[in-house]
């Protein structure tokens, strides 16, 4: 057989790399998959029950930042309205109208806000939960939703009773949770999450993540583990494992793009999807300047001066690569990886396997960095101190 003959060569070419091009495709999808995947959060109960303020908390934003979700002790929502999480866009957060009314109606109410759009309910409420939230609740399990209770605005609780002799918060809280799945009884034995949003790290905010985390299918999950707020270090970890878990297939779809012989294209999606991953990376962190000012404020403490200390943090915070050294390397990989991908067989899998280990180190190396930033300002906030004598008190 003449292994020269431009036929044989092809054949050769083709079943070589099919493998490689199946992969490659199947990890661009899921890259694509896990950055880009849809997510609809509804959040409902009667009025002044804290539905925006938990929608804001939910967004990372402060009620007097620019497109918050406004709040007020009256109904301020008369439609379903949609909050974009900031640094998510595929992440959507629906203020719906308040459900108190007498002549309330679960299936009317779930029609007109158009029950399918949701992914889950959050179902509020700041004291014991009604007839018209069981009402709600058990049309949405008819349409086979997810639906959680949460009981909001604990914080005011806590303040009200700490005033008295002998106060223990464990017992307060106890009680506020029993009286809560009195009133549900019809509905089984419903979890109720106890929430404050304006302390996610304390009391129940943490475990309604684990628990939707759990319930969620696993392409939905990946929106949430990114946009929901960071509050204890365990979650910070949980979003450092899952980008962890994200490099490979980022790094094997740069690996398809390398095989197509065109200078500098491989070279400029290697370079999109590095910044797209390290700039989910910076904002699932709470490393952007709106969520550093906020914590800074709240804890008297100046924290933005961290970044500093992270080329990479600076470089995303000024929205460009050009201060990354890594983009050198990058930029130095454009002839080779085109000479390579023009030689048969051999030359286009040596341009996908330069293109991937490239590619693999910047993320790993690019994380590693943000995510030590990220332990660093936990520490000297001591947030996770403050939680843990939060908890013990």
């Amino acid at each position: 057989m003449d292994t020269q003959d431009p036929a044989v060569v092809e054949a050769v070419k083709a079943s070589g790399e099919s493998t490689l091009e199946k992969a490659t495709a199947k990890a661009k999808e899921t890259f694509d998959q896990l950055l880009n995947i849809s997510l609809n959060i509804a959040v409902t109960g009667k009025t002044g029950s804290g539905k925006s303020s938990f929608v804001n908390a939910l967004r990372g934003v402060s009620e007097d930042d620019d497109g918050a979700a406004p709040t007020g002790v009256t109904e301020t929502t008369t439609k379903a309205t949609m909050y974009e999480h900031p640094t998510m866009p595929n992440v959507k957060i629906w203020d719906l109208p308040g459900i108190g009314t007498p002549k309330f109606k679960a299936d009317k109410y779930l029609k007109d806000v158009k029950l399918d759009t949701y992914d889950f309910f959050i179902i509020l409420s700041s004291e014991r939960f009604m007839q018209n939230d069981i009402m709600l609740a058990k049309e949405i399990r008819k349409k086979k939703k997810n639906f959680y209770f949460v009981r909001s605005k604990i914080d005011n609780d806590i303040r009200a009773e700490e005033k008295k002799k002998g106060f223990d918060e464990q017992k307060v809280l106890a009680i506020i949770r029993e009286d809560c799945q009195k009133n549900l009884k019809d509905m089984g034995e419903p979890k109720v999450f106890l929430i404050s949003s304006f302390d996610l790290a304390k009391y129940d905010f943490e475990i309604l993540q684990n628990t939707l985390e759990e319930e969620l299918p696993d392409h939905k999950r990946s929106a949430l583990l990114q946009a929901w707020p960071v509050c204890s270090a365990a979650s910070l970890e949980k979003k450092i494992k899952f980008f962890e878990g994200v490099i490979w297939a980022a790094s094997l779809a740069s690996a398809s793009i390398a095989v197509v012989p065109v200078p500098g294209l491989s070279v400029a999606c290697d370079a999109s999807m590095v910044f797209l991953f390290l700039t989910r990376c910076y904002y699932a962190f709470g490393l952007d300047d709106g969520s550093l000012s906020r914590l800074s404020e709240k804890l008297n403490k100046p924290l933005v001066g961290h970044l500093t200390k992270s080329k990479l943090a600076t470089a995303i915070r000024e929205k460009t690569m050009a201060r990354i050294q890594v983009s050198v390397s990058l930029a130095t990989l454009a002839t080779v990886e085109y000479v390579a991908s023009l030689l048969p067989v051999v030359g286009s899998a040596a341009a996908a396997g330069i293109s991937f280990a490239t590619t693999y180190y910047i993320l790993r190396e690019g994380l590693k960095d943000l995510a030590n930033i990220a332990r660093e300002i936990r520490k000297e906030a001591e947030l996770d101190t403050l939680c843990s004598n939060s908890q013990m008190s």
